[in-house]
């Protein structure tokens, strides 16, 4: 097994319910990194919020983030990658969402220029912004920032109405240039059609490093993560991931919470 590349999500992978990283993974990474393996973060966070995890891991790859529309390197400031949602399907889905039956049930969050906007500020956006360590501007009409949206996200305390949304809008816009993930059962979330972990990982294993997809290892937990998965050679998913994502790995770890990622890296890399 010749791997030289491992990408891992941020929520769900190397962050628990906390929102830090715990030691023993830190410390299986620094490992890995001590044979030359760099270790690279591949999150459907912002960039700004990734950052720290960036830093905690002392990665020296550029950070794939949301879900893979916006790759950057943080030491050179060189941006790879932006790849926007077309203005006309940022505006046709928010009209959609917006719509009176469901316009109260869902939160809608519009990613522009690594700025978080949204219509107004609430709970749910104030526990989102605590949690992603970033800033929330209220815009009233999110048309205002649908001219150049790197991602948009839907937010709402129904599980089952989510999931029901999400299935419909995959099937209202199937063929179009959108792409549909899920990192939680209480979001969704909407890229261009080519911004994926997986195209992202794909990237920066054969445009800047000129590996193959078997010198890849990806390690994640949710749907979001499932193009990366299947993309690696080694694609792990975390014990704390739906059934539907484990069925498409090649080895389920333990869970967050029991350093699933520390035990990858030492069943795979480590040994």
């Amino acid at each position: 097994m010749d791997i030289r590349l491992i990408v891992v999500d941020v929520d769900g992978t190397i962050a628990g319910d906390n929102n830090q990283v715990n030691p023993a993974v830190v410390q299986a990474v620094s490992s890995v990194q001590k044979k030359g393996i760099p270790v690279a973060i591949g999150t459907g966070r912002m960039y700004r919020s990734a950052l720290r995890f960036h830093k905690r891991l002392k990665s020296t790859l550029p950070i794939i983030a949301y879900n893979g529309a916006w790759i950057q390197d943080p030491v050179s400031q060189v941006h790879h990658r932006h790849t926007p949602i077309s203005p006309d399907l940022a505006i046709d889905l928010l009209d959609y969402l917006e719509q009176p039956q469901w316009k109260e049930k869902i939160s809608l969050n519009f990613y522009m220029d690594d700025v978080l906007y949204v219509r107004q500020l609430n709970a749910e956006t104030e526990f989102y912004r605590q949690r992603s360590g970033i800033i929330a501007e209220a815009v009233g009409d999110l048309r205002k920032v649908a001219h150049k949206t790197t991602k948009i996200l839907a937010m709402g305390e129904d599980k089952q109405f989510i999931a029901e949304i999400w299935q419909h809008l995959q099937q209202r816009y199937q063929n179009q240039d959108l792409y549909f993930t899920q990192s939680s059962p209480t979001f969704f979330e909407v890229t261009h059609v080519e911004a994926t972990k997986g195209s992202a990982t794909q990237f920066l294993a054969e445009d800047i490093l000129g590996l193959q997809p078997k010198n890849v290892m990806a390690i994640g937990d949710n749907f979001n993560d499932v193009s990366m998965l299947t993309y690696a050679g080694v694609g792990v998913a975390m014990g704390n991931a739906p059934q539907a994502v484990k069925d498409q790995a090649d080895w389920v770890a333990p869970s967050v919470n029991l350093n699933g990622v520390a035990a990858a890296l030492a069943k795979f890399v480590l040994i």
